[in-house]
């Protein structure tokens, strides 16, 4: 029963600070989640929401002071995508960002080697990236829900694995970076229609800080 009611609480807060206080700037929104209930919450959040973006970024906050600081600086980093990467669909969450490409930015349709537009783009990003080297970044590849469970997914882990490639041979570090597919099972827009089935094709980097930018914010915060 106990842990019910901490399950409880960890959704209400979420609630509360997701969406409740609309008034409050991302950066302070990541503080509070990150001192609320940290890696648990987010992870709560994540299954609950079926966003594993959202889920993945709060369950990596740190929260108080630390968090504060990091979520200025992800602040910085979001406003400088915006303006170099305008094919890219640029959301602060938390502590973190989500990028997002529509797939037919980067790729043809049911092809995963990428188009030249798609690494015009990527070089843009790719900029950026490099001036703010310590964050993680997950690529995670999705498809809309035509055609096989299996090619789907094998589609969305190629995909993801092409972008990884490529940031890679630009200097990207390998150890900032990691690879997922999620085939059809995570849809973010209406599959029955094709626009929603065109925004569904989609490729997602979640930045979020490692830790060495974590024990950098603890210092300034006084931890």
């Amino acid at each position: 029963m106990k842990k019910m009611r901490i399950s409880l609480i960890m959704i209400l807060s979420a609630v509360l600070i997701l969406s409740g206080c609309a008034s409050w700037n991302k950066t302070q929104k990541g503080a509070v989640v990150g001192t609320a209930a940290g890696g648990a919450m987010g992870a709560v959040i994540g299954r609950a929401s079926g966003n594993t973006a959202l889920g993945a970024i709060i369950g990596a906050a740190v929260g108080g002071g630390a968090g504060a600081i990091i979520g200025n600086q992800m602040d910085k980093q979001a406003e400088e995508i915006k303006k170099t990467v305008p094919d890219a669909k640029v959301e602060r969450v938390g502590e973190g960002i989500v990028v997002e490409f529509s797939s037919n930015v980067l790729f043809a349709f049911d092809r995963s080697d990428l188009s030249d537009d798609a690494r015009t783009s990527l070089d843009k990003l790719v900029v950026v990236l490099n001036s703010y080297p310590d964050t993680n970044i997950e690529v995670q590849g999705h498809t809309d829900s035509k055609g096989s469970v299996a090619y789907n997914q094998s589609l969305s882990e190629r995909r993801a694995s092409a972008v990884t490639g490529y940031l890679a041979g630009k200097n990207i570090a390998g150890t900032r970076l990691s690879t997922i597919g999620f085939g059809e099972k995570l849809p973010k827009y209406e599959n029955d229609t094709e626009e929603g089935r065109s925004q569904n094709r989609r490729v997602e980097f979640l930045i979020t800080a490692n830790e060495k930018m974590k024990a950098e914010a603890a210092k300034e915060a006084g931890l």
